[in-house]
């Protein structure tokens, strides 16, 4: 009996193995791959390979929560994670780091294929010296090596710029809906989900692909979602999106401190039915033009000098200040000099005693060595800031006694609180903007109750912005400005709203974008 039991469990073996699963049940294959950073063109500033912090591999699930091994999108498919490069904004990046990324990328590609699909994350503002569209030369270089038949699912970021040939190469597209991004990981998952619904529902590549350039350029702080007229126009998509035909429907504002003739914002919508789709694009693109006037700034933005008045009446703490000009998150050098100094020429920071300040913050390599050396409690005097962008202000000398040191940041590497007079400068080795209540506590200081808080950032993100007692947003210099007429744009397409505010109506009408396989 145990021999017969034997025989027939071998049998079935040999069966299974005769008849492998069906084709249709089989998980697909799908690689990831992204570059990501925001690039203003405008700064002075370089971005170097190491910025990127590159993820190679298994590793890159680490960075997902939806890619944990128990999630329903792990578990839909045969995932091939290739390189994932995401670096802080900054200057353009160079040609040299560039190139070793996407060699890196493509050899991976090579050596792992072939397959059904790609997800591809990336931010969509990236400047590279050389090119005049680096997204849409790095996919259309994945595409020479991974072919025109696998579809790929493009996921990026509002402030993105999606060019035709971006466009082309992408069979799925999608971008935030939130600016803060409080929605970039449903953002995220909704890209990957859409892909795996058309892998596994055999419905491929969309039929139509409706993109529609609309000749607006506006900064982020412009059009945050949180006020009309950007949280109503953003609150049409999901009514275009649920028509029947429809896979994605999606607006980009674009990248406003970036001279190449991509920088504009874009409609697209993807789907089957070619009516519904150049409807649902061309409504969305006519609300975005028809509202344009209605744009303005997320906060009160003044003058510095004004805005350091009202903090110092305010009753509120913290009164927060945005240092706009040099935002690192926007793209700035994050190291100009200008907003610290005038904060340190006041005579109502001098003394000890005087309104306290946080200012965050200011790389000053040659600083942290010295506070490295002397310890918490020892004094230092040394020169921070302006080794990239002097263009508004030069170094500036720093003396005072250091209140924290820690070592370790992803991106800071090292940060040093220096206290001069009734002011807490906090200096990094490397840039890095301070975004949540811990990056503070860390360094032993309490926004939460400090007289006022001065960030390098443009709209508050979250965690700041529940925080603040008051805020204005202050129009310093830098790499971001936001006085886009005194960044003097020489290479977008023009007209351009509001460069130029008695511009004819542009032709809204939905361009049908080639599959990428056409």
């Amino acid at each position: 009996m145990t021999q017969k039991i034997g025989f027939l469990l071998l049998l079935l073996g040999f069966f299974v193995s005769c008849n492998p699963k069906p084709e249709s049940e089989k998980l697909p294959r799908i690689a990831i791959a992204g570059i990501g950073i925001e690039s203003s063109t405008f700064s002075p500033a370089r971005t170097h390979e190491e910025a990127f912090h590159a993820r190679i591999g298994d590793s890159i699930f680490d960075r997902y929560p939806f890619f944990d091994k128990d999630t329903d999108i792990r578990k839909r498919a045969e995932w091939i994670p290739t390189f994932l490069g995401k670096s802080l904004p900054g200057g353009m990046v160079t040609r040299e780091a560039y190139e070793s990324m996407v060699s890196k990328t493509l050899t991976m590609l090579k050596e792992n294929g072939p397959y059904d699909g790609l997800w591809f994350d990336i931010h969509g503002a990236m400047s590279v010296e050389g090119l005049e569209d680096a997204e849409g030369d790095l996919i259309a270089r994945i595409r020479e090596v991974i072919g025109t038949e696998v579809l790929i699912s493009t996921s990026m970021d509002l402030h993105g710029n999606v060019s035709q040939k971006l466009a082309k190469h992408s069979d799925l597209i999608t971008c935030y809906r939130m600016a803060p991004h409080e929605d970039a990981l449903e953002s995220k998952a909704r890209s990957i989900t859409n892909l795996l619904d058309r892998l596994q529902n055999g419905m491929g590549k969309p039929r139509y692909k409706a993109w529609i350039p609309v000749p607006i350029l506006l900064p982020g702080e412009k059009t945050s979602t949180r006020i009309e007229p950007g949280k109503g126009l953003y609150a049409q998509i999901p009514s275009v999106e649920s028509k029947e035909g429809i896979i994605d429907a999606a607006i980009w504002v674009g990248y406003a401190w970036a001279d190449e003739s991509r920088n504009h914002a874009v409609v697209m919508v993807t789907g089957d039915d070619k009516e519904e789709v150049t409807q649902g694009a061309e409504q969305l693109a006519q609300s975005f033009w028809d509202v344009r006037h209605e744009f303005a700034f997320v906060a009160p933005t003044t003058s510095f000098e004004e805005s350091m008045e009202l903090a110092l009446k305010s009753d509120q703490p913290p009164y927060i200040i945005s240092d706009m000009g040099d935002n690192p998150t926007a793209g700035g050098a994050g190291d100009v000099t200008w907003t610290l100094r005038e904060i340190l020429s006041k005579k109502e920071f001098k003394d000890g005693a005087g309104p306290s300040l946080i200012y965050a913050s200011i790389p000053g390599p040659e600083l942290i060595e010295q506070a490295l050396k002397v310890g918490v409690g020892g004094m230092v005097n040394a020169k921070v800031g302006a080794a990239v962008d002097s263009r508004f202000a030069p170094p500036l000398a720093l003396e005072g006694s250091i209140t924290a040191i820690k070592e370790g940041d992803r991106d800071a590497e090292t940060e040093v609180v220096v206290k001069t007079g009734s002011v807490h400068v906090i200096v990094t080795k490397k840039r890095k903007p301070y975004h949540h209540e811990s990056d503070f506590i860390e360094l032993g200081l309490d926004p939460r109750t400090t007289d006022i808080l001065v960030v390098k950032i443009g709209y508050l993100v979250p965690e700041l912005y529940d925080m603040r007692g008051d805020w204005t947003m202050a129009l310093t210099p830098g790499g971001v400005d936001q006085d886009l007429e005194r960044l003097g744009h020489k290479n977008i397409k023009r007209p351009m709203f509001p460069l130029d505010l008695n511009m004819e109506d542009p032709d809204l009408h939905a361009r049908l974008i080639p599959a990428s396989n056409e």
